[in-house]
């Protein structure tokens, strides 16, 4: 009676792993294809073309930086909220920024809001070198976590207010700010490297902002140009 039962229960296992595994394999599929689609149609149809950039848009799972009751439109050409009035930026938005910074491999790259750490992991495949900065602790706490979990240890995080840079690593060869400031922050420009560059948005919080490139010319001149208008969440301040 124990054998036939053991015997029936594997037999159990058995097609429960079977009808489970296509199931499993497909839902990775799909997130697959939509992060295809999602380079192709929004992203190189609009015309980013840093190779660097596709790939690392191409390869970060985006659905893990979304939190699950919005996962199914994690590939979706719009923000998403992730909680404590924070976003994951829209996919162009990522990309488009990260172009504009035009790293390379061995550059070191500050940004401010660290937020679901979606901009961090992208900024990671380019470069080694990624400072990150969080202001809303329950988020950094969380975010901190996930991006440890998930095998991007080597990006450096740190629970403090952006406005300030993080001093200790300056300067760097690029710095990207994910919320808006009605001013450029005079700490950020003197933390960046002269010949780096700096994308941020400038404007009044909860209406449209200038995404601005900010190139240091010198010590002395600074240069900037407006890439486009945004909407993006504020910074918060201490």
């Amino acid at each position: 009676m124990t054998v036939l039962f053991v015997k029936n229960y594997i037999k159990l296992l058995i097609i429960c792993l079977l009808v489970l595994y296509p199931a499993t394999s497909h839902c990775k599929k799909t997130y697959e294809e939509k992060r295809e689609s999602m380079v192709k149609w929004q992203i190189k149809n609009r015309g980013i073309k840093d190779k660097a950039v596709l790939k690392a848009m191409s390869v970060v799972p985006r659905h893990l930086f979304v939190p699950t009751l919005y996962r199914s439109s994690s590939y979706s050409d719009r923000p998403l909220p992730i909680g404590f009035g924070q976003t994951i930026s829209q996919p162009y938005i990522v990309a488009l920024m990260t172009e504009y910074l035009k790293l390379e491999k061995y550059d070191k790259v500050l940004e401010v809001g660290t937020g679901s750490g979606y901009q961090a992991a992208i900024l990671s495949v380019i470069t080694d070198s990624v400072y990150t900065i969080e202001i809303v602790e329950k988020l950094y706490n969380r975010t901190d976590e996930m991006l440890k979990t998930s095998g991007y240890e080597k990006i450096h995080t740190k629970y403090a207010d952006g406005y300030f840079g993080w001093e200790e690593f300056a300067p760097y060869d690029a710095i990207i700010v994910t919320c808006a400031s009605e001013f450029v922050p005079p700490p950020l420009i003197s933390q960046l490297k002269v010949g780096g560059r700096m994308c941020i948005p400038v404007g009044p919080p909860f209406s449209i902002q200038n995404l601005l490139l900010i190139t240091k010319k010198s010590e002395t001149e600074i240069v900037t140009d407006v890439i486009t208008s945004v909407r993006f969440v504020p910074l918060v301040r201490e």
